[in-house]
């Protein structure tokens, strides 16, 4: 049983697109710009080419609600049935060569296939979970009608062949009901859902459309981090004077941008109740690390690579294995991590985190890494925490950088810390499952990335205001004060899940 694994070189530069070029189908569907940040360069591919009728047709008749509020497939567990006894899904991948200069179109290809897949795969375990009962074993093998297509798909596309947050799932799910509109919320539709998504008041169209409404704000935060980057690189004195007024206008923007997403992370709680989340939740966990699947799932006709055979090339059924849906492969946060230099613990739950790299769009992993490793080389860190005793004004001025960098650091906490407080209230108090559905331990992983932030904050606050002597205003000092007790809640809380469930 194997794995695809994706291995970028870390780039020494990278273009961020500052027009995001929406009608050039020449580009893959993801390219990060200033301004749309993470989002697709145009909204997604609503309508597939008509040689993929069966595939719509089935797509559509897919979900347990239907649009019009009809029973679908899902509802009796008959998607099972419409591929492997009716026979209603030819091998269409020879047709995905008319469209492969269409990579937005290809795109949605990926999408679509990897609904399919998740859906075939894991039926049999969202019927017994809606019989109160565990979800015992998925199916194991796709068979080739689906596994070749989104196979090449994935090939073309720069994609795993399953199921991904950005390429699939989430950030290229969604339409515009009024297209005049744009991108409010009240505007956003599903294009394809497992359960009552189609419903944009439903709990699984508020999951997914609250993730599309946060990572619309990250336009600013991809600019701000490249206007600091440029601005550290430009100044290499120590950034004195008007280059340091640059760099703080940089974090400036960057923490306004991750204020906006976590206000908008924060309306989750309402718009996708607690309570009727794993209703749907069933249908996004994946295929690695996961009871219902302990030896992955053979793809028919897909080589160990994951790459399709020919039609009439002898029978093959590779064993894959892939991580599934999760937000924890958005690339916003990660993109923090990077820039700020967070360090994480070494553990087995940070070689997760960097498993995650692999299942995001080719040109995000890129960005990240060539953050990374920017941020490492200008020694960003230290850029900004540095000091100076040139004069008052720069004194106050070097202040603002450490300031703004613990402020910025405070809202990486903020996503991490209402994350943890989602997976409590949404999964912990639901359901004993022990993984989430990208496959991590469910209790331990999300602190091992909050608790890292928290002695970042404290680290950085002590050393600037004990050895340094400096003043940082009554805001921060109020703000570490939370900082300490939030560290003592979270460990107190961390054991008692572990003792409850025996971790």
């Amino acid at each position: 049983m194997g794995s695809i694994v994706i291995d970028d070189i870390v780039p020494t530069s990278f273009e961020v697109l500052d027009d995001a070029r929406p009608n050039d189908t020449s580009l893959p569907a993801f390219m990060v710009s200033k301004t749309r940040g993470f989002l697709p360069r145009a909204n997604p591919v609503v309508e597939l080419p008509e040689a993929f009728a069966a595939l719509e047709s089935i797509l559509t008749r897919m979900p347990v609600k239907r649009l019009d509020g009809t029973p679908g497939l899902l509802a009796e567990g008959k998607l099972g049935d419409a591929i492997l006894v009716s026979k209603e899904l030819p091998d269409l991948t020879d047709a995905i060569d008319t469209v492969r200069h269409d990579l937005p179109m290809l795109n949605a290809l990926y999408r679509d296939y990897s609904f399919l897949a998740s859906a075939f795969l894991l039926e049999p375990c969202h019927m017994r979970f809606i019989r109160g009962e565990e979800y015992g074993l998925g199916r194991d093998v796709l068979p080739a009608c689906i596994a070749r297509p989104i196979a090449r798909c994935a090939r073309l596309c720069g994609f795993k062949p399953f199921m991904e947050y950005a390429g699939s799932y989430a950030l290229f799910n969604y339409r515009l009901q009024d297209p005049k509109a744009g991108l409010t919320y009240d505007n956003l539709r599903l294009i394809r859902a497992f359960e009552h998504g189609l419903d944009p008041t439903s709990s699984e169209a508020g999951f997914v459309l609250v993730h599309v409404d946060m990572v619309r704000n990250s336009g600013p935060l991809v600019a701000g981090t490249c206007a600091c980057l440029d601005t550290a690189e430009a100044s290499k004195d120590g950034g004195k004077g008007a280059d340091r007024e640059l760099f703080n206008a940089g974090l400036t923007q960057v923490l306004t941008s991750l204020q906006r997403i976590n206000a908008v992370m924060e309306t989750m709680w309402g718009k996708s109740r607690p309570e009727q989340y794993t209703s749907f939740r069933t249908f996004i966990f994946g295929i690695t690390s996961q009871s219902m699947f302990p030896d992955g799932v053979a793809y028919e006709g897909v080589d160990e690579n994951g790459v399709e055979l020919d039609a009439d090339a002898p029978a093959s059924t590779t064993r894959l294995s892939f991580r599934g849906e999760s937000g924890a492969n958005d690339s916003m946060i990660p993109l923090m991590d990077n820039f700020l230099e967070i360090p994480m613990p070494d553990t087995p739950l940070t070689q997760i985190l960097k498993d995650f790299r692999q299942y995001r769009p080719s040109n995000h992993r890129q960005f990240l890494a060539y953050v990374r490793a920017k941020s490492a080389a200008l020694h960003l860190k230290d850029f900004a925490l540095q000091g100076s005793t040139q004069t008052a004004d720069a004194t106050a001025v070097s202040n603002q950088s450490i300031q703004l960098w613990l402020q910025v650091l405070n809202q990486v906490r903020d996503f991490r810390w209402r994350h943890w407080c989602f997976g409590k209230e949404y999964i912990l108090k639901r359901t004993a499952h022990p993984t989430a559905t990208g496959g991590s331990p469910i209790v331990t992983w999300l602190p091992n990335q909050l608790q890292a932030v928290l002695r970042e904050m404290q680290a950085i606050y002590t050393h600037a205001t004990a050895t340094e002597g400096r003043k940082l205003g009554a805001e921060v000092d109020d703000m570490m004060d939370m900082v300490v007790r939030q560290s003592a809640t979270l460990a107190k809380e961390v054991a008692r899940y572990c003792e409850e469930r025996g971790v």
